[in-house]
């Protein structure tokens, strides 16, 4: 299946769908229309039996986003900036249980650094550049970057990047983990799609269940993972690619996931 309009565009092949964020003379930054495509896209993908993993990028070779459209904030339309479902964007709170991995083709910068954040993995070219320049202006970085660099940095880092909104190369994101993989920019989709093909090979009911409890890691205590950890395992017990990953095993074959 795929969908297209202005602003958005989604494809879906081999279990793997391509969402892109289609304003390259913007840097494609978030306007109203983005915020409205990407909170569809994420309600398509999780509703869609036939996607296991998700590629979200912008388009040109510029920008994954810029974050904010200041014309539109300057034109007073700040509320549509955001969904009630997703938050900023439509996305950066927006629930969702499959995987998905920010392709970054150029600056992710202030909200657009707070959408990769909000993605699981980030797949950057050598010429990505991120930053949370929020309070350079007054403002705060409050769509999930306050909190989710600092998750995923050393404490000195995304504190100093924090309060000065500098900004932070690919090359050091990569040393530092922020970024899972770094590559020249002809090969960002080709392996943004390896990744997400490498996912994919996996049972997609048993991907979902761990990641939903990986998600939580930074947020519960053992005692809590562990009770989360069990229901989660109790319940993909039930499905049936759980039967069929030991059979395929013994029967000395490739498994045939069927999402069930």
């Amino acid at each position: 299946m795929s969908t297209n309009d202005a602003v958005l565009t989604c494809e879906v092949a081999e279990h793997v769908m391509q969402v892109t964020i289609n304003r390259p003379d913007a840097r494609n930054a978030v306007n109203a229309d983005v915020a409205q495509g990407l909170e569809r896209a994420v309600t398509v993908t999780e509703r869609d039996r036939n996607t296991w993993a998700v590629i979200l990028t912008g388009a040109g070779d510029k920008a994954f986003s810029a974050g904010a459209d200041l014309k539109a904030i300057s034109a007073g339309s700040v509320s549509g900036l955001s969904t009630k479902a997703g938050g900023f964007a439509g996305f950066v709170h927006q629930p969702r249980t499959k995987p998905w991995i920010a392709a970054v083709n150029g600056f992710a910068l202030a909200g657009g650094t707070e959408i990769a954040l909000a993605c699981d993995l980030i797949v950057a070219v050598e010429e990505a550049v991120f930053g949370l320049p929020e309070v350079k202006r007054g403002l705060l970085a409050s769509s999930g970057g306050l909190y989710r660099l600092p998750r995923v940095l050393p404490k000195a880092i995304a504190l100093e990047l924090i309060m000065t909104g500098a900004y932070f190369e690919a090359k050091r994101a990569f040393h530092y983990g922020l970024i899972s993989r770094l590559v020249p920019r002809h090969q960002l989709m080709p392996e943004a799609l390896r990744l997400a093909m490498a996912i994919c090979e996996n049972a997609p009911l048993a991907v979902r269940a761990s990641l939903g409890v990986a998600r939580q890691a930074y947020d519960l205590d053992d005692e809590a993972l562990r009770e989360a950890s069990e229901l989660a395992s109790g319940k993909n017990a039930e499905t049936e690619d759980y039967k069929e990953g030991p059979r395929a095993f013994i029967e000395k074959r490739a498994p045939r996931w069927t999402g069930r």
